[in-house]
């Protein structure tokens, strides 16, 4: 799935992940996520809606996507950050927040904002644009209760393990 094109798409079979974003230009940071769910086989799905300009359409969504099977959000922004909270605010599944960069400090003040959420209305998050991370966190959530996704997520990580030990910079094994 192209994130950048196919904004509003829903990968073919149940989503059980809603990648949400607040404008179209936080598309290229979240197609790594994308692709990490794709590499899993988990089915998801992605909306441009912002919290502040649609708040409606976002209660509306957020409903919708919980009756559809959607066990997971994700939820990027930038700046004040406010759509992973609100999302959060709106229901008891799992939300990961991925600040994004931009503004005066380069996305410390999205991070510091999805962080700082309220006792009782937790957002787990993810480093500032590692929307990779957001991905294999949803996929370790949603493994939990899958054993078939437990051992791709295992496998996944057995790569990028692999990949490193095979890089030619570690050629004695040490």
């Amino acid at each position: 799935m192209n994130a950048a094109t196919d904004a509003g798409a829903t990968v073919p079979g149940s989503p059980r992940v809603a990648i949400v974003v607040g404008s179209r230009s936080d598309l290229p940071t979240m197609e790594a996520a994308t692709q990490t769910l794709d590499e899993l086989g988990i089915g998801h799905e992605l909306r441009v809606i912002s919290a502040h300009r649609a708040p409606d359409l976002l209660d509306r969504y957020i409903a919708d996507a919980e009756g559809r099977g959607i066990t997971v959000f994700i939820a990027a922004a930038g700046l004040a950050a406010h759509l992973p909270g609100v999302i959060a605010s709106k229901t008891t599944r799992p939300v990961i927040g991925v600040p994004l960069k931009g503004g005066v400090s380069d996305g410390l003040d999205a991070l510091l904002s999805i962080v700082q959420m309220p006792k009782g209305v937790p957002v787990a998050t993810v480093g500032v644009g590692n929307a990779t991370n957001a991905a294999l966190l949803a996929a370790q959530i949603l493994a939990q209760a899958d054993p078939e996704l437990r051992a791709r997520v295992a496998e996944h990580r057995s790569r990028g393990a692999q990949a490193a030990a095979d890089d030619p910079t570690n050629a004695d094994g040490v």
